[in-house]
């Protein structure tokens, strides 16, 4: 398969589902996403899941909020948040915009509207009515989820007005955890790797980048960039549960890795972080794809 940033063939990676671009450092997973699905659903606890990303999530929500006061245009309020999930973003949002959110998971969409807050369920852009736009669109942990990336960019330009926003918060390839794995899958302990791409999850991850490729294949979808950062990727509270939720982590080595990663919080300001936000802002030129 052909890299979707650089266009040359991805090498083979560290396992049969992996593979990277030498050229650029993309990285791609031939992993089925299975949302909905009954019994990709039954692997996931999702009360152990809200609280285990809780506390995280709305500390970087809160940011990313700033974020988009800073980089918005004067007067600009429409916000839509694809994959919301629990609505912690709508949440944290809703004071300074007025917000929407899609979420293609039923059973977690469902319990989000069951709040009062307002979610559309489906995917993007297939449920926004025609000639619907936004002056910011976010992607919280989403778009790395999503096989078809470049539609997906196409559409936000679409949706954006005159210029809106896009704001990604994802993974990052450059992150201390992820190199860490990648180095354990390298000597054959590839539980670390896999957690980390959610292999055996409803929605893996299928793409991971780092700031550069990841604004080098934004940028072909006429954008600009105009900020890019790190956000913290974990906190103590609610880890247990976040290494926990997914179900798959036997008692011994769940106290193992939580006591592990719990040591390493302090020394991680030093290291790349694992969770990388960038803004950018749509361009009067058609995207390239």
């Amino acid at each position: 398969m052909s890299c979707i940033v650089c266009g040359v063939p991805q090498a083979s990676g560290l396992t049969a589902w992996h593979a990277s671009c030498r050229k650029c450092g993309y990285e791609s997973a031939a992993l089925q996403v299975v949302i909905n699905e009954q019994s990709a659903g039954s692997l996931i606890d999702e009360d152990e899941r809200e609280l285990g990303l809780k506390a995280l999530r709305q500390e970087n929500f809160r940011d990313i909020v700033g974020i988009a006061r800073r980089y918005v245009r004067p007067g600009a309020k429409r916000l839509l948040d694809v994959g919301c999930a629990h609505g912690w973003f709508l949440e944290a949002a809703r004071g300074d915009f007025d917000v929407l959110g899609i979420e293609p998971d039923v059973v977690v969409g469902g319990r989000t509207a069951a709040r009062g807050l307002p979610v559309r369920a489906g995917f993007f852009p297939d449920v926004l009515q025609d000639g619907e736009t936004f002056d910011v669109i976010v992607f919280n942990d989403v778009i790395e989820h999503i096989p078809d990336i470049r539609a997906a960019l196409d559409a936000c330009h679409e949706r954006l007005s005159e210029d809106g926003i896009l704001i990604l918060n994802l993974p990052s390839s450059a992150g201390f955890f992820y190199r860490l794995a990648k180095l354990f899958a390298r000597v054959g302990w590839n539980g670390p790797f896999d957690r980390l791409w959610q292999k055996g999850l409803p929605s893996p991850h299928v793409h991971y980048f780092d700031p550069d490729n990841l604004d080098r294949l934004v940028a072909r979808h006429g954008f600009a960039c105009v900020h890019s950062g790190e956000l913290p990727s974990l906190r103590a509270n609610g880890l247990l549960e976040r290494i926990r939720y997914a179900g798959n982590i036997s008692g011994p080595s769940l106290y193992l890795q939580y006591s592990a990663v719990l040591c390493a919080i302090p020394l991680l300001r030093v290291f790349p972080s694992d969770i990388i936000v960038s803004v950018f802002r749509k361009t009067s030129a058609a995207p390239a794809s």
